[in-house]
């Protein structure tokens, strides 16, 4: 499928314009910035949980078996020994 040139966004352009008038078209243009930055806040931030549980995975998978956070917080230091 060929790109759209200049000549085809003049004419969707001036459709546009005709179909929704000169003083809706800022509107538009907001709304469709915000729908877009929206989006985009979305996906990175399901990017970022990807990763955090990714990293949160790797942490397990490095502890021994057994070990949770909070067995580890409780149990002795090695070097305590009384």
């Amino acid at each position: 499928m060929p790109s759209m040139g200049l000549q085809e966004w003049i004419v969707i352009l001036i459709i546009v314009l005709l179909i929704f008038g000169p003083s809706n078209l800022p509107k538009i243009g907001r709304a469709l910035g915000k729908g877009i930055r929206e989006f985009k806040d979305a996906i990175s931030g399901i990017g970022a949980t990807i990763e955090q549980e990714e990293l949160e995975k790797k942490k397990a998978e490095s502890r021994p078996s057994g070990a949770t956070p909070e067995n580890q917080a409780n149990a002795p230091h090695p070097a305590d020994k009384s």
